[in-house]
């Protein structure tokens, strides 16, 4: 019965909601593209292990819609019951810490996520440099080497790959062996990418920004802000993901990619 639950318990609503369709967090996160992590911080009203202000209501909105629940009404819901913590960006730590705290916490979150980007870029384009020429040279590559990730922009003295001509590089109209998706942002967003089946991005893209992801069967897609993002696939210029503000799920392949491109 409704009396038997506390009011302004938004995680509990949703939680149980799932439990009522015989949903499991992993079905759910398969679908959302949400970790399953920031799931059960929802069910257990943990802002500090979300990433906070409009990221979090749009998981809100997402969670509600996989459960039947409407969103609007969970996303209300969860803003009474944190009304302080929905209008900041950052997130307090636990309930006893100030609103500066957590938005300094915030803040340190994201230069940590910047910092790590810039350094795993470069290193990732050095593997891949080196993992080319071993190819050529008949070594074989080291079975982690991520081949789907490049740097921007692509490094001038990069040895092509014999099967390939600089044509059919250049060719985004006839794509035959992969799909190339490159992301930019006119304000934050949060991303999260699976390439080929894994997950390799999860972080907030900041204006300024740029990234490129490479797949040979899909890429798939999540934004927090499906307007802020500008995006190319295999070189043309694509269409916006949806309304600002609004959770996006979007899966490229050679197949479907036409569809998200531009009209000219």
């Amino acid at each position: 019965m409704a009396t038997e639950r506390p009011s302004g318990d938004c995680g509990r609503t949703l939680r149980e909601a799932r439990e009522r369709r015989g949903t499991t967090l992993r079905q759910i996160a398969n679908i959302t593209k949400i970790s399953i992590s920031a799931l059960e911080a929802l069910e257990r009203n943990d802002l500090s292990r979300l990433p906070g202000g409009i990221f979090s209501r749009a998981f809100v909105r997402s969670y509600a819609s996989e459960v039947g629940l409407d969103p609007e009404e969970a996303v209300r819901e969860f803003m009474a019951q944190f009304p302080q913590d929905s209008v900041t960006a950052g997130h307090p730590a636990s309930a006893q810490v100030e609103d500066t705290a957590g938005v300094e916490s915030d803040r340190q979150m994201a230069r940590t996520f910047l910092g790590l980007i810039a350094l795993s870029v470069p290193v990732a384009a050095v593997v891949l440099y080196f993992g080319i020429a071993g190819r050529e040279a008949a070594v074989s590559p080291p079975p982690e080497l991520p081949a789907n990730v490049r740097s921007i922009p692509e490094s001038p003295t990069a040895p092509a790959r014999p099967a390939e001509s600089p044509a059919s590089r250049a060719a985004a109209s006839e794509p035959t062996e992969r799909i190339a998706v490159e992301l930019s942002t006119t304000r934050p967003c949060w991303i999260a990418v699976t390439v080929d089946g894994e997950r390799i991005v999860e972080r907030i893209l900041q204006p300024g920004d740029r990234q490129t992801f490479e797949a040979r069967r899909d890429v798939v897609l999540t934004a927090g802000d499906a307007a802020a993002l500008t995006m190319t696939l295999n070189g043309a210029e694509a269409k916006p993901l949806g309304r600002p503000g609004q959770v996006v799920t979007a899966q490229f392949n050679l197949t479907n990619f036409k569809e998200y491109l531009a009209r000219r």
